[in-house]
């Protein structure tokens, strides 16, 4: 029997250019159970590649900021207004959130802000525990966001919609934003190139790397090992 399955994008399903491995869309078209798509990118981006598979909306966005599962509400959670007072003292402090204009990373989010990578880190902690917020490194974007919001809870708010158990689910990921996820599912695979965080807390980790180690972890699930 086909495990539903909670998988992150950037990362685990595409490329190190961050383009979307091309095998992943048959996989997650014909899976034969709820496919949970969880990530930290902008509520819209799960949202259309959701669409664009042609599969049911079910996602997890921002972190666990925005859980949707189609037909159901959609439930936003977290604190957007002090996200974006951490980006404006963090710019008053002369920084920089880090991306080209216009800024297409933040346009859409509902409930937390997200600074590229190459900008300091040390001052926006500061400014974020200022706020009674935390910083989260996705390996592709420093996310600011409340501290009591994460993906694993919000895989428990779909499991809850689909009357399934969060056991149930297998989750597939690269980072520490994954973390959660890892715990609250039954199973949990982590992709070659995860961070230090996600490797410790995955129940198995794959040989492979990005969208090819989501394959090798797609065969682990229909029965395969994996390291």
């Amino acid at each position: 029997m086909t495990p539903p399955l909670a998988v992150d994008i950037d990362g685990t399903l595409t490329g190190p250019d961050r383009g979307l491995d091309p095998r992943v869309m048959p996989v997650l078209q014909e899976w034969d159970a709820p496919v949970v798509v969880a990530t930290g990118k902008a509520f819209p981006y799960p949202v259309a590649l959701c669409e664009f598979l042609a599969i049911p909306i079910t996602v997890i966005a921002e972190n666990g900021g925005v859980v949707a599962v189609a037909g159901e509400e959609i439930v936003f959670t977290g604190d957007p207004e002090g996200a974006w007072a951490v980006a404006e003292e963090y710019e008053a402090a002369g920084y920089d959130l880090g991306w080209d204009e216009p800024d297409f990373v933040n346009r859409w989010r509902e409930t937390e802000i997200a600074v590229a990578l190459d900008q300091p880190l040390d001052p926006l902690e500061r400014i974020a525990a200022d706020h009674g917020l935390e910083v989260v490194d996705t390996g592709f974007a420093y996310h600011v966001k409340t501290p009591d919001v994460d993906k694993g809870k919000g895989l428990k708010a779909v499991a809850r919609t689909l009357d399934l158990d969060p056991e149930d689910f297998v989750a597939v990921g690269d980072s520490e934003n994954d973390v959660a996820t890892f715990e609250t599912a039954g199973r949990s695979i982590a992709v070659a190139n995860a961070d230090e965080r996600a490797l410790a807390a995955a129940d198995e980790v794959t040989d492979d790397s990005y969208g090819a180690g989501f394959l090798e972890a797609v065969e682990a699930i229909r029965g395969e090992d994996v390291r």
